[in-house]
Order: C-alpha cells, then sequence, then structure tokens
C-alpha cells in the first residue's frame, strides 16, 4: 500500500474556499499525497439540502475552473432546535456571535449538536462530483480557547479525554491543537473518506 502514496502526489486539486481556516486543515489532512491549490470563486448556492448544494457548487466549480476542485458545505447542527443553524451556521456566526449561539440555547437543557463537513470532488467539467461527509459528535459550551477560527470555541468534542491548553479535559476544537483536532474532527474524518477514494482509484 505504500508504493501507492507517491503516486497520489500526482493528483492536484483546487480547493475552492475563500477561508484561510478551512484552507489550512485541508493542506494539513491531505499534503503531500494529494497536492492542494486554492481558488476563491462567488459560486451561486441554491436551494436544497446540504448535499445538493454541495453537488451543483461543485459542478460549477469544476466548469469556471475547467479541472479537478474540491469544495465543502459545513454544517453545526443543534439537536434541540431540530438541526439549526445547520448550513447557515456561516451567516449566524457572522451576525451574533459566540454569545449569541449560547443564547439560542438557553431556554433548553439539551446543548448536544453535530458538527459535518461535507465535501464534493470532480475530477472537471463533465464528471460527476462525488460526496465525501464526515460528522462530530458534541455539545455547545461558553468559548473557551483561541477564537482564531469560526465557531470552534463553543463546540465541545465528546470523546476521550485529551490534553487541553489548560489541562487534561474534555476539549473545545479551540482548546486542541492542529493534528489532533484534524484526527477526530468532522472535516478530517470527511477528508479521510476522501483520501481512501484516491488510494483505491490509484490501485484499481
Amino acid at each position: 500500500m505504500s508504493s501507492t502514496v507517491p503516486s497520489a502526489a500526482r493528483h492536484n486539486i483546487n480547493f475552492i474556499t475563500g477561508n484561510a481556516g478551512k484552507l489550512r486543515e485541508v493542506k494539513a489532512i491531505l499534503e503531500p499525497a494529494i497536492q492542494v491549490d486554492n481558488q476563491a470563486l462567488d459560486l451561486l448556492e441554491i436551494q436544497g439540502t446540504v448535499e445538493e448544494v454541495t453537488l451543483d457548487k461543485c459542478r460549477r466549480a469544476a466548469d469556471l475552473v475547467e479541472g479537478p476542485v474540491l469544495v465543502e458545505d459545513t454544517c453545526l447542527c443543534f439537536n434541540a432546535l431540530n438541526g439549526l443553524p445547520g448550513p447557515y451556521i456561516k451567516w449566524f456566526m457572522q451576525s451574533i456571535g459566540h454569545a449569541g449561539l449560547n443564547n439560542l440555547l438557553a431556554a433548553y437543557e439539551d446543548k448536544s449538536a453535530k458538527a459535518i463537513t461535507t465535501f464534493a470532488y470532480s475530477a472537471g467539467p463533465g464528471h460527476e462530483p462525488l460526496l465525501f461527509q464526515g460528522i462530530t459528535e458534541g455539545k455547545i459550551v461558553q468559548p473557551r480557547g483561541p477564537a482564531h477560527f469560526g465557531w470552534d470555541p463553543i463546540f465541545e468534542y465528546e470523546g476521550k479525554t485529551w490534553k487541553t491548553t489548560n489541562g487534561d479535559g474534555i476539549p473545545s476544537y479551540a482548546e486542541m491543537d492542529g493534528p489532533e483536532k484534524n484526527k477526530i474532527s468532522h472535516r478530517g474524518k470527511a477528508l479521510v473518506k476522501l483520501q481512501d477514494w484516491f488510494k483505491k482509484e490509484l490501485t484499481a
């Protein structure tokens, strides 16, 4: 299997995002096996499920780039609110921030949430995109850790105890270092599926 990894380095994909944090995580997970280039495109988003939206964005991006592309949609779903904010988390973050997101759950005992990332990959124009999705269970907490990347400070990972910036405990995403977070995050899980698909393609 190890002999396939250098071959994967022949693959270049254009990750379509203007978010520096997402780009950093994707490059950290996929490279050097898969070379990740970046373009920021203003893509129209249709109404629909996250899968439908992601597939449509991927087709549009492949046509514009005229080559292999990777696009992403991320959701933060509060179970007490039947999945909201969901795919609208970016706009919620911009308008009400960490405090506002906590306030949405103030009247509810259930603070559980799911972080979901859906990637779509297309080899280029005319190639139907493939979906790769990752889900991490957690709960919404008061902000902890550096506020460098979106809603990371308010999402507490539900899993084993980790060493955090404040000692041993259950960390928020923001309290985890990059490699630790990438092992268990919604984005990391989805990208592992993408990596596995590339490896299978190379050995087919």
